[in-house]
């Protein structure tokens, strides 16, 4: 099924006048070349500033490591951020840490934290099982009232029904990933396949929830594309143009449609090393950012009015 398929479904599951997403960016906690160079509060500060332009909103993965939740509150704080902090809750010990950093780190401060995500795509990397997951999200909301507490996971896990016993547990806060790129697909299809993903996603979210499925904040936690020294994956190919046009049709589009996209990601990130793809193929992702490692943008990071 392409867009145009999904037009009488987009049209119906909109409002007349939509309310715009908010654009926000997926922000990395470590400086690079070396892995171990975890950011300071000056060094987000620096990050805010450069990305203020665009956007007044990041999401994390993990509190605890490189001190997180510790070092990003206070430059949101200065610079006028909201953040959305991620618990990795996929071992007893990485959930633990990540708990244990945010009763340090929240309470206090829930101006600034728009919410707290537990997982991310854990269950799509078959780490946790739903209901384990659930366990996790309900004791991270027992601690924290105040704060809208969600999960991020890939789009066909809530498409395909994987999520149903969260989604049926009166969770507020989801969202799913989606990688058109990561589906092998080229540039001029790869819009209509983010739509096509995202809209699977909402639908079955919003049926599987009942009638929570309207309290429901729905959003797109990752889609990017790679830009000129990244690596292609089947017909889909990087490059800084490419990644251009998928930020000005689907990004700007998503946004218009009235659905919060997380851009992944903020800034380049030199120290990740080479991975072997699903297809076989050995990846580079350390250049998926929509600025360079010294933040500065690749391209134009405006969208149309309409």
């Amino acid at each position: 099924m392409r867009l145009t398929g999904l037009l009488p479904f987009l049209m119906a599951a909109a409002p007349a006048v939509a309310k715009r997403g908010t654009l926000g960016f997926a922000l990395g906690n470590q400086n690079g070349p070396e892995s171990t160079d975890c950011k300071s509060t000056e060094d987000y500060k620096k990050d805010f500033d450069a990305l203020k332009p665009y956007s007044t909103l990041v999401r994390t993965y993990s509190a605890s490591n490189c001190d997180t939740a510790e070092n990003i509150i206070p430059a949101a704080k200065a610079k006028g951020f909201k953040v959305v902090l991620g618990v990795w809750p996929d071992t007893k010990e990485s959930f633990e840490e990540d708990f244990e950093a945010l009763k340090s780190s929240v309470k206090g401060n829930e101006d600034v934290v728009q919410a707290i995500t537990v997982g991310s795509e854990a269950l799509y990397r078959d780490t946790m099982k739903a209901d384990a997951l659930l366990k996790r999200i309900q004791q991270v909301q027992d601690e924290f009232p105040k704060v809208t507490v969600g999960m991020v996971d890939s789009w066909n896990k809530f498409a395909d029904g994987t999520a149903d016993a969260i989604l049926q547990s009166g969770i507020k806060y989801i969202l799913a990933n989606g990688f058109a790129y990561w589906q092998g697909q080229a540039i001029d299809n790869a819009t209509n396949t983010y739509f096509d993903d995202m809209s699977q996603a909402k639908a079955h979210i919003e049926e599987a929830a009942g009638p929570n499925g309207k309290n429901i904040r729905f959003g797109n936690g990752e889609t990017g594309w790679p830009t000129n020294g990244g690596s292609d994956y089947d017909d889909a190919k990087a490059g800084t143009k490419n990644a251009e046009i998928y930020w000005k049709k689907a990004v700007c589009g998503m946004l218009a449609w009235g659905a919060d996209v997380f851009f992944f990601e903020a800034f380049d990130e030199a120290w990740k090393p080479k991975t072997k793809g699903d297809n076989g193929e050995m990846q580079d992702e350390s250049h998926w950012g929509a600025f360079t490692v010294d933040r500065k943008a690749k391209f134009d990071l405006s969208c149309p009015d309409n």
